[in-house]
């Protein structure tokens, strides 16, 4: 029983790395960064109501294009994209990397501490119009 338990561990640990290694994680100085020199692509998945209220300057409500996102990305697909949700622990972020990745965007990479991290390091956020 314990040796069972210990594989299911063992394997549920190794899927968790290969999940998180999937998209590289890029910090709120990087982001500041990509922000001011327009460098990236910003992708919001904390939902609509909570992109109006605030989310990083220049970011795309996911959730409202999730269906046409083809055509908010930019035509190269070398382009910097960046996904983030609510905090470390939200993985809602999967979503749009991976559409990002479907749609052959090869530098896809995550927010880790989501729009959290970002005000709790000062960073400003922007309402929707």
């Amino acid at each position: 029983m314990i040796k069972r338990l210990l594989s299911i561990i063992a394997i549920f640990s190794i899927a968790t790395g290969v999940y998180a290694a999937e998209f590289p994680d890029v910090s709120v100085a990087d982001v500041k960064a990509a922000v001011a020199s327009k460098s990236a692509i910003l992708l919001d998945v904390n939902g609509t109501e909570s992109y109006q209220s605030g989310h990083i300057p220049g970011a795309i409500d996911y959730m409202a294009n999730k269906e046409k996102l083809a055509s908010v990305l930019p035509k190269d697909k070398n382009a910097e994209i960046i996904a983030y949700c609510g905090n470390s622990r939200c993985q809602a972020y999967h979503a749009a990397a991976v559409a990002a990745k479907k749609l052959g965007y090869t530098n896809v990479k995550h927010l880790t501490v989501g729009i959290a991290g970002w005000k709790d390091a000062g960073e400003k956020t922007e309402a929707a119009n």
